[in-house]
Parts: C-alpha cells; structure tokens; sequence
C-alpha cells in the first residue's frame, strides 16, 4: 500500500481512503472559507491570506454526507477507476463553494402586502397604514387565519426561491402569531418545510416581536406570556433559538431581558433585532448572553460593536430591509472591521420591510448599498452565517464538515455578487447528496 499526502493540509492519506468514497467532486475550483486553507478576511497580508480561502484544481472526497478529504485533481486521478461513472462529478473549472445560508428569514406568514407597498408609493404614511389595520397586524390576522396546510403552501414557494439559488440551511422565524397556537403552527410549519425539501432548518422563536392587539398598552403582561409560552415550545422540539425585537416601536432591553432568562434557563442561544431605527442598547444586551447574532444595526455604536467583538456575536446585516425602507443610515461598516466583528448577510424575507427571496441579490446590496467586498458577502452568506446559527459544522469546505455545497457556473467567486438576475447555480449537493436544482 502506498501513501499520498493532501498537499493543502499535509495530512497523510493512504489508498484505502482514496478509494473510499461515496462520492467525489474533480476538476473544481474551491472557495473553502476555511482557515485550513488560509481564509483571514481580516488580514492585510497576502502572506497570511488567500482570498475566498480558495484552492485550484481540486477535488472533494464525500462519505456518509460529511467532507472526507479535500485534495488536489492529481492526487485522485489514478484512483478514479475504482469508482462507478455516477459516484464521479466532473465540474469542469467550475466553482464549488459551501452551500448558502440564510439565517435570518421571516418565510413562514400568512397573506400579501403588496397593497401597503403602494399605498406607501401613494404618500401614505407607516402611521395611515397602520390605522387602518395594516402594517404587522394585518399579517399577525392574516397567519392566525390560515390553517398549517394553508401556510405550508404559501410558504414553501418562498423557500423555493432561495433552495434554486443554492440555499441549503436557512433560518425561519416565528412571531406573526403572537399568541401561543399561532406561534406553534408557524413553528410546525417550518419544521415541516426543512423535512419535505431536506435541508436544515434552524427555527427560532420570535413572540417578543410585536405587541399583538389584545394586549394594546400592555407590554409588560404580554411579555409574561411570551416567558410562559417559550418552555411549552421547546417542550414540543419547536425552538433552536430565541429573538426579540428590542427597538423604541417595540420592546425595551428590560422586557428582552426577562426573555432571554428564560432562553438561559432552558440552555437555548439568544439573538436580537437590534439598533435598526434607533439605539436602546441592545446590542450590547444581546453581548451580555453570548447571543449568536445582533440583527439589522443602522444605529450601532462603537461601545456596543467592542462588546459584540468579546462575545465573538455576528453582526448580520439586512439590506433588504434599508432598501426597502430606504434609509439613509448604514451600519457602521469600517468600526465592525476594525474590531474583526464577523458580518453576515441575510434576505430578513418578510412580508413588510423586506419581501426579498434571493439571497445572491441581498449579497449584491451588500457590496453596493454598504460598501462590503465580494468576498465579504459570500463569507457572510457562508462561513459567517453558520456562525450566527450556531452551525458548527456546516458554512466551510473543510473536512469533517457537512456536505451541504453549491455548484457555480462562474468566472470567478465575485460574480455571485456582481450578477443581478442571473442564477448561475449549476448544481446543489445536500448532506452528500446532489438534488435538483429546478
């Protein structure tokens, strides 16, 4: 038996393995975003970084849905006559990057508001519309309303959208319910969409999102009910994660507080909607419980982005929502690189602020409307945006990693923020298992 070493991580490597895969992806160029393979996108050297982490004229080795090895195309080439023609995927010089993530979505509602879209074109105010039963009511109704099968249907076509363009995991939020059946069927619903279409779902609960009706002037005693309601959920296997709105239009950081006790209590990661129309310190709350993520963040300050840096907490960034709103105060971009705070990308899809179902597109807004890199989207719909899931294993081409990857018809790794349009997906793999893409 003879041995051959993976020159990118010396690890040694011996027939037996190389011969042993499920399945194997040759003659691919690679955007790793794995430090294995020197991604740093905080590092002003080229000696200490390679961009996208990328390596060329690779080749992948799958067994049993994880990544078993990561080599160059010569050092499988001899060994490929011991698999069969469809354990082979040949690529071609195309790009294999980890499969998306978008980790922080509001799929799962009821109804359109696409009459407020051009109410609001009209001169009508978020104030008129709320008064005649609009804005976030009009949806909490419109989701009570609907049965889960109802939901499902409407639903799943928004998660469609973002699997075609090489989504694999995605985030999925409660909080258009706001009372304890609602929040469980949107919930159920969710786990239903990642079981139906295989792909990971990470659920979070959102009841501290609104005040609902019933509670008008009454924060305090809904917020109770929403401490009550979160250990029935989790009970019931509903609830990865917990989030709030804290914002002078929603709740303050004393009522979250009293929300994230609970998250602690059942041991459930927190994050937060965070510092979009003004700052109440909640990013610095959200630091305070190691949360995950601190969401939106127009108005955060450099105090604040310090404490997120020390809790190791994502900045996920919505740009969706600032075009849609259009705002005119962007997130402090330069302060969250000096302090090497870790920023994502997200669609926010939702039904009000941010109707947006493509994840390459909200990458593009990202590089145009906040003046982030290419690489700086991509590693935020990736190996970032794992990170705000607490996915620890999936969002690099590592091995030991899941097999969750997309396949690019591209030039180059930039492309999938420089397109506007254009689907470039030319295949999607799943837990070691290619799918279909249309």
């Amino acid at each position: 038996m003879t041995n051959t070493t993976n020159s990118t991580d010396q690890t040694p490597i011996n027939d037996s393995t190389l011969t042993s895969f499920d399945n194997i992806i040759i003659n691919a160029n690679l955007a790793t975003f794995s430090a294995q393979y020197r991604f740093n996108i905080y590092s002003d050297s080229q000696q200490d970084s390679t961009p996208y982490g990328q390596l060329m004229n690779a080749a992948i080795g799958i067994k049993d849905g994880k990544i078993a090895w990561v080599g160059t195309h010569e050092q499988i080439k001899p060994h490929l006559t011991q698999y069969k023609n469809d354990q082979i995927k040949d690529v071609d010089g195309n790009w294999v990057t980890p499969g998306l993530i978008d980790c922080h979505t509001h799929i799962v509602y009821g109804g359109n508001r696409s009459n407020e879209f051009e109410a609001r074109l009209q001169g009508a105010s978020y104030q008129d519309i709320a008064a005649q039963g609009g804005g976030i009511v009009s949806t909490v109704s419109a989701t009570r309303v609907a049965n889960e099968e109802e939901l499902f249907a409407q639903s799943e076509k928004r998660l469609l959208a973002l699997i075609k363009e090489g989504v694999t995991s995605v985030e999925i939020k409660s909080g258009y319910g706001l009372d304890l059946e609602t929040e469980r069927k949107m919930l159920k619903v969710a786990r239903a969409l990642g079981d139906k279409h295989n792909i990971h779902v990470s659920t979070t609960y959102l009841a501290a999102h609104a005040l609902p009706p019933e509670y008008k002037d009454n924060a305090d005693d809904y917020i109770e009910q929403v401490c009550q309601w979160l250990p029935i959920l989790h009970s019931e296997g509903l609830v990865d994660a917990v989030d709030g709105f804290c914002e002078n239009i929603a709740f303050n950081a004393a009522q979250i507080k009293r929300v994230f006790e609970v998250a602690r209590s059942l041991d459930l990661p927190v994050k937060l909607h965070s510092e979009q129309l003004s700052n109440i310190g909640a990013s610095a709350l959200v630091a305070e419980y190691q949360g995950l993520s601190s969401d939106h963040l127009e108005h955060l300050v450099e105090d604040d982005i310090k404490k997120m840096a020390a809790s190791n907490t994502v900045a996920v960034l919505l740009p969706g929502a600032f075009y849609t709103l259009r705002d005119t105060k962007l997130p402090p971009i330069e302060a969250l690189r000096k302090h090497q705070v870790n920023i994502a990308i997200s669609t926010d899809c939702n039904p009000g602020t941010s109707p947006l179902t493509s994840l390459l597109l909200a990458m593009n807004m990202g590089c145009t409307l906040f003046y982030l890199t290419p690489e700086e989207v991509l590693a935020g719909a990736t190996v970032h945006a794992a990170q705000a899931l607490g996915l620890a294993k999936k969002g690099k081409i590592e091995v030991g990693y899941d097999a969750d990857l997309a396949l690019w018809d591209i030039a180059r790794p930039a492309d999938l923020a420089y397109q506007m349009g254009l689907n470039p997906i030319a295949g999607i793999m799943v837990q070691g298992k290619w799918r279909e893409t249309v």
